[in-house]
């Protein structure tokens, strides 16, 4: 199973980049703000949140949205399970940089994550949180995922500039590794992604974006 590093570059302000998507990771204005905006309160979170709530993601990232999670769950006083897919992992020391800014805010959860940072892949677990990493290509690991998620945040880089994690086939393995009244939440409001979802059996809502971007996505397995 094939995955590779990322390749990172990093702005002035911290935000790390992508350089073969030519995309930031996060928000350059508050990537927690954006994070609970389109993915927590995009999928009903946390009043959805009970014990034993699965969360699944295209796209893990810097761990941004996993960390939010974890936070909300906490708050909630529930133990939450994660899948993450991720074809380009991160090494633990850029995890570490990408994450220090959130580290005054959950100081001991980041401190976690890093320290069990799955480079290639793997489990890590804390107070409230049991999570597992899938490193490779999301098309061929998720047909063969046995888990269903109560929620999903589809946050690959952005449609234009990475469309294999966008591709209807991908959406369809989507809605089948959904239970039954399931969401979804993403960030991209573009066309042939909403008709992908919508033809993979999600009930799909166009929503106000976070910050500039007009529009976000929503949906409801039906």
């Amino acid at each position: 199973m094939h995955h590779h590093p990322a390749r990172l570059a990093w702005r002035d302000n911290g935000t790390p980049v992508s350089t073969k998507f030519d995309d930031p990771y996060f928000s350059l204005e508050n990537g927690l703000a954006e994070t609970r905006h389109v993915f927590l309160a995009g999928n009903g979170l946390p009043e959805r949140l009970r014990a034993g709530f699965h969360v699944a993601e295209l796209g893990f990232g810097t761990g941004l949205n996993l960390l939010a999670l974890w936070a909300a769950a906490r708050e909630a006083g529930v133990a939450v399970r994660y899948t993450g897919f991720e074809a380009f992992p991160m090494t633990a020391e850029e995890a570490g940089r990408a994450l220090a800014p959130f580290a005054e805010a959950f100081p001991d959860m980041v401190a976690a994550l890093v320290a069990q940072w799955p480079e290639a892949g793997g489990r890590m677990s804390g107070e409230g949180l049991e999570a597992e990493v899938i490193a490779g290509d999301a098309r061929e690991r998720l047909p063969g995922w046995d888990g269903a998620a109560d929620a999903w945040f589809l946050d690959g880089f952005s449609p234009a500039k990475n469309p294999e994690l966008w591709e209807p086939e991908l959406m369809a393995e989507v809605a089948r590794h959904t239970a039954p009244g399931g969401t979804f939440a993403t960030y991209t409001a573009a066309g042939h992604v909403r008709r992908a979802l919508e033809a993979a059996g999600f009930a799909v809502t166009r929503q106000p974006g976070f910050g500039r971007k007009r529009h976000m996505s929503t949906g409801t397995l039906a």
